[in-house]
């Protein structure tokens, strides 16, 4: 089997796969009738993480909880709340841990900074490696070190 085959065999078998995974678990009677509404709804869903699941958005989970989410979301814009106001009232019911992407505060200060902390202590880490790499090699020998070089050299 050649390899143009078998990559074609693999991307066969893995069409199926990638577009179940993007599949939306939003039903048609959880939609809204207002379609400005309901892109809201989508748009604040998928930044919502299901509880239940928790590597996917509410608007991705077939789980009962991820459509109560998605519910109440519907429930709070046609109440007349705003983006923010929805997403507050979540978090105020479930914690920041329902935000896939959390927001910057005092307490997400670590999580946020985390990566940068690490990015410099790596760099320092090279840094400092590389200037005492630089010491070492650019030391002369000195005279005892020469003259057993040389005795080495000659065999004694």
């Amino acid at each position: 089997m050649t390899v143009l085959r078998r990559l074609l065999l693999l991307a066969g078998l893995l069409l199926p796969v990638l577009v179940v995974g993007a599949a939306q678990a939003v039903t048609p009677d959880e939609m809204l009738a207002d379609p400005a509404l309901e892109a809201r709804a989508r748009a604040i869903s998928e930044g919502l993480r299901c509880m239940v699941c928790q590597n996917q958005s509410i608007d991705e989970s077939d789980a009962d909880l991820a459509r109560d989410l998605r519910l109440l979301v519907r429930e709070r814009l046609k109440a007349g709340d705003s983006d923010g106001q929805v997403i507050d009232y979540v978090v105020s019911r479930y914690g920041d841990f329902v935000l896939l992407k959390p927001r910057f505060g005092p307490r997400t200060l670590l999580l946020w900074g985390a990566p940068v902390l690490l990015l410099a202590a790596g760099a320092a880490f090279l840094v400092h490696g590389i200037r005492s790499r630089r010491k070492t090699a650019a030391q002369p020998l000195t005279e005892a070190e020469k003259s057993e070089l040389e005795a080495l050299l000659r065999g004694d």
